[in-house]
Formats: C-alpha cells, structure tokens, sequence
C-alpha cells in the first residue's frame, strides 16, 4: 500500500485533474445528485470553486493526485478522494493537515452522504445546524457541523503529521 503522508499545495496547472478526481468521488459518494447536477457542479468547480479555497492535496507515487482539500475562513468547503484511494487513510491525513495547520473548525457535509457524515463526526466533529437546501439552493440538505470544543486529538495527533511541499499558493 503506497503511503502518501506528505501534503502538497496543487497548482492552477492541476485544476483539470482536481475536477476529474472531484468528479469520481463524487459519482462514488453522492449517488443521490442527478448527473446533470453534477456535470453543473464539476463545471462550477473549474470556474469558481477551486480559485475560492486554499488548497492541500495528496500525490502517488507518479505524483498523481489522490485526493484533495480545500478550506476558506476556517472551513472546510471540499474534502475528495479518489475512489481507488479510499480506505487509505489519504482523508484523514488531509482533514488532520487543515484542522492542524489551516484552522479548520466548520464544515458542511450533505445529509444525504452518511459515509461522510460517520467520517466527520468519529473524526470530533459535531452537527450544529441543518438547511433544506445546498448552497445553489437545490435540495439536497446540508448538515453544519463544528469541531467540538472538547476535542484535542484532532488537533494534536502526531502520528498523522503531514509535511507540506510545493508551497506555491493558487492564487
């Protein structure tokens, strides 16, 4: 199993093969989305997602990339992995790194995806809120969850200690 433990800061060269990662998880994951919607999304993604969030990402050893992050204003907004990476950890890593060295306390998770809703709250998060509708006002709703206060092992777990390369800022 390849170890992608260290963390790197994708270009605006890599937008392309962020999408078509975003593009698999989320076909994998978000099978309550119509195809159409995320055609949509994906497009929306090249166009004004990617240039809106500070971005981290996972590489294999070919230097593709596995998955990826993106946080603004002490939220997570994206968090993908490839679907031949799951299971890998590569999520955990990329959460720990925005929650460790990018200050990540919100999220929004779709209600309608409980994997990654178990994957958040076993990881310190908790739900603090609900809308009936996503963020284009489609309705899919999204669960609010916040980093419990109490929860030290998030921000403080060596193990998981990413390192960070290419620090070329997407600007």
């Amino acid at each position: 199993m390849l170890q992608h433990s260290v963390i790197h800061t994708p270009r605006t060269s890599d937008y392309a093969e962020l999408a078509d990662v975003w593009e698999a998880s989320a076909r994998a994951t978000h099978d309550f989305l119509p195809d159409s919607y995320i055609v949509f999304l994906k497009e929306m993604l090249l166009t004004h997602y990617l240039n809106a969030v500070m971005l981290i990402c996972t590489r294999d050893s070919r230097q593709r990339i596995t998955g990826f992050a993106g946080v603004a204003a002490r939220k997570l907004e994206m968090l993908f992995i490839a679907p031949q990476h799951r299971g890998q950890h590569l999520g955990q890593r990329l959460l720990q790194y925005a929650i460790e060295h990018m200050n990540v306390e919100e999220l929004d998770v779709n209600e309608q995806n409980p994997q990654a809703l178990g994957f958040y709250l076993k990881r310190g998060f908790e739900v603090i809120g609900r809308t009936e509708h996503d963020g284009l006002g489609q309705p899919y709703p999204l669960l609010h969850m916040r980093l419990a206060a109490s929860d030290t092992t998030s921000r403080h777990s060596a193990e998981m200690e990413p390192r960070l390369t290419g620090a070329t800022q997407v600007q």
